[in-house]
């Protein structure tokens, strides 16, 4: 079944990531997670949480590391979780590790400003 494009939170794969993140019209935070990684779970958390807050002004997207390993190698994610910030195909924000809810909010927030008055 396809992704829903009005979905704020989505998921990404190798095969989908160029036309759902590159391609996006909205900016779109990519999150980096694996299994195996005890700090991704609450950081997915507060992504769900967020995603309702800021939809229709930013996409969350969660690409599984393991399962990915093209994306993964190609913007070198080596620590998990790591989380970009794409606008227009460019990543305009990289945060590594857990970080707490509000900090999220921001680098949401900041991702959004340069659309605010469009």
């Amino acid at each position: 079944m396809p992704e829903d494009p009005q979905d704020p939170l989505i998921t990404v794969t190798d095969a989908t990531f160029a036309d759902v993140v590159l391609g996006a019209r909205l900016p779109v935070l990519v999150d980096f997670w694996a299994e195996w990684c005890p700090p991704c779970r609450p950081v997915a958390v507060s992504l769900a949480e967020l995603a309702g807050e800021f939809a229709g002004r930013v996409r969350i997207a969660k690409l599984n590391a393991d399962e990915n390993p093209e994306t993964t190698r190609a913007y070198r994610v080596l620590s998990m979780p790591t989380l970009m910030v794409f606008r227009a195909g460019i990543v305009v924000n990289t945060i590594v590790g857990a970080r707490p809810k509000r900090m999220l909010r921001s680098a949401l927030t900041a991702a959004v400003e340069p659309y605010a008055n469009r």
